[in-house]
C-alpha cells in the first residue's frame, strides 16, 4: 500500500539492485544510466549508502559493493551453515601451518574470498572477506600473488552452488610437501562431514 512505501528507502534499494550484475564497479554515469536517477540524487544516495559500508568509491570514482551486503549475506541460514561448518576447520588449518587459510568460491568469471582464518604470522598474505579478482585462465581461482603463492583443493561440487576451493596463501618459500598434506587433510575432513549430512 502507499502509506508502507518510503520512497528514499525505495531509491537506495534501486541502487543496490543495479549492482546485481557480472560488472564489478561502476562510474556514476553508468549508474544514473542503471538507475534512471539523476546523478545529483545518486551522488546523495550513495553518499548514504557508503556510510553505511553498502558501497564505496575507488580512487578512480567508481563505485562498488561494500562489504555490508557480505556481512548480511552470512546470516542467510545457507551462509550461516557453510560458516559453521567451515570456519572453525580454516581456523584449524591456520593455527596448524602459519598460513592464510580461506574458502574461495567462484562467480561467472570472478572468484571471492568468502571465509577466511589469517594466522599470527607478521608476514602473510592479507586475505579478506569479499575481496574478489578475475578467474585466470582455465577457470583457475588463485590471485596473482608477487612473492607468494597459494595452495587450493577443490571442494565436491554441488548443484546450484558456486564451485568451491580450500586454500593455503603465503611467501612462496614456506609452502611445501607438508601444507599441500594439511591442505589435503582438511578438504578429505569437510568431505567426510559434508557426506554424513547428505546421508542425514
Amino acid at each position: 500500500m502507499a502509506q508502507d512505501r518510503v520512497e528514499a528507502v525505495e531509491r537506495a534499494l534501486t541502487v543496490l539492485e543495479a549492482f546485481d550484475v557480472d560488472q564489478e564497479a561502476f562510474t556514476l554515469a553508468e549508474l544514473a544510466q542503471a538507475t534512471g536517477f539523476y546523478k545529483s540524487t545518486l551522488l546523495r544516495l550513495l553518499g548514504s549508502l557508503a556510510r553505511f559500508d553498502y558501497v564505496q568509491r575507488s580512487r578512480d570514482g567508481r563505485w562498488s559493493l561494500g562489504s555490508a551486503p557480505l556481512r548480511l549475506a552470512r546470516r542467510h541460514p545457507p551462509s550461516r551453515h557453510l560458516t559453521t561448518r567451515i570456519q572453525p576447520l580454516l581456523d584449524r588449518l591456520a593455527a596448524h601451518t602459519g598460513e592464510t587459510a580461506a574458502l574461495i568460491e567462484s562467480h561467472g568469471r570472478q572468484a571471492e574470498c568468502r571465509l577466511v582464518a589469517l594466522p599470527d604470522a607478521a608476514l602473510r598474505h592479507e586475505l579478506r572477506p569479499g575481496s574478489q579478482w578475475p578467474l585466470a585462465a582455465g577457470d583457475d581461482p588463485r590471485p596473482e600473488l608477487p612473492g607468494g603463492e597459494m595452495l587450493l583443493q577443490a571442494l565436491p561440487s554441488v548443484p546450484g552452488e558456486p564451485r568451491r576451493w580450500l586454500t593455503l596463501s603465503g611467501p612462496a618459500s614456506r609452502l611445501d610437501a607438508r601444507s599441500e598434506a594439511a591442505l589435503r587433510a582438511a578438504r578429505d575432513e569437510l568431505s567426510a562431514v559434508s557426506e554424513v549430512e547428505a546421508m542425514t
